[in-house]
């Protein structure tokens, strides 16, 4: 049975990763794209073969399936509205830029009975998913960390750099979900959060997982291009076990998996639950910093 999916947002990720893994899926067809920009939302369209829509009601309306690339505070209010409309939801991370968004969604998608699943890009390539479950079959770690220097807005010359939700909300907000899609996994549910800024947006966290086991993590999006890069290791019974370097492949099969994940017959364990415990742990390390 073939699923026909809307994807929302004409952004850089839509263009990358969204649109063309949605457009070559063999069990999908694309059958509109919608963006805040019409023009935008032409252009998309027209890169990928379909149509595009003026309005994301009717888009939702004409779909089994909604694919969502919108900053989070636009997607978590379409995501919940898509769901009351009984669509099932391939989602970005942060799934909302609040708790109280997020929680939305839940909500929505239990009530629904409808299927979720957040991208969180290295749960679903299928090297990095391997590695990470591995070492969450392994047990026996004390301790985690998780890294990530990224160069947004370091002076190179990434296609995220236009981003106004990323600029607002820093490396904590866009790749925090990457490092607390690794270390959770492995090390259990974060039970307390202690969080410090360092220059511009970066962010150090101290985590207490309900293992017992500690972990770390440094969150930025303006390291020196030159310094940027992923670190990921955990430490335990077993010694040391480092996330290899250039493990991960291209993000269009990661999203296919993500598709496959969709339609699967077993909910996927990154799914809109799991993106609102994400959600909170970030929303706590905000009011930490912030003194909320």
């Amino acid at each position: 049975m073939t699923l026909r999916v809307g994807l929302f947002g004409t952004g850089p990720w839509a263009r990358l990763a969204h649109g063309p893994a949605l457009a070559a899926h063999p069990g999908v067809e694309l059958a509109g794209v919608w963006g805040r920009r019409p023009q935008a939302a032409a252009e998309v369209a027209a890169l990928f073969g379909t149509r595009p829509y003026d309005d994301a009601d009717a888009l939702i309306a004409d779909v089994d399936a909604v694919a969502v690339a919108l900053p989070p505070a636009f997607q978590a209010p379409l995501a919940a509205r898509a769901a009351r409309a009984g669509r099932h939801l391939l989602l970005d991370k942060p799934l909302a830029a609040t708790v109280e968004g997020a929680r939305e969604v839940v909500e929505a998608v239990e009530r629904a009975g409808v299927r979720s699943v957040v991208f969180f890009t290295l749960r679903f390539d299928s090297a990095s998913a391997e590695w990470i479950g591995r070492q969450a079959a392994a047990g026996g770690w004390s301790t985690g960390r998780a890294d990530w220097y990224g160069a947004v807005f370091g002076g190179g010359d990434s296609p995220f750099a236009d981003s106004p939700w990323r600029r607002e909300k820093g490396g904590l907000w866009d790749v925090g979900p990457h490092a607390l899609s690794v270390l959770l996994p492995v090390l259990g549910d974060v039970t307390s959060v202690t969080a410090a800024r360092g220059p511009g947006d970066l962010v150090h966290l101290v985590l207490r997982h309900d293992s017992g086991a500690s972990s770390t993590a440094v969150l930025t999006l303006t390291a020196p291009p030159a310094a940027a890069g992923v670190s990921v290791e955990f430490r335990g019974t077993h010694g040391v076990a480092a996330y290899p370097e250039d493990i991960a492949g291209p993000a269009t099969d990661a999203f296919a998996r993500a598709v496959d994940a969709l339609t699967g017959g077993e909910p996927h364990a990154c799914d809109a639950r799991f993106g609102l415990r994400v959600t909170e742990i970030l929303a706590t390390a905000e009011e930490l910093l912030t003194g909320v």
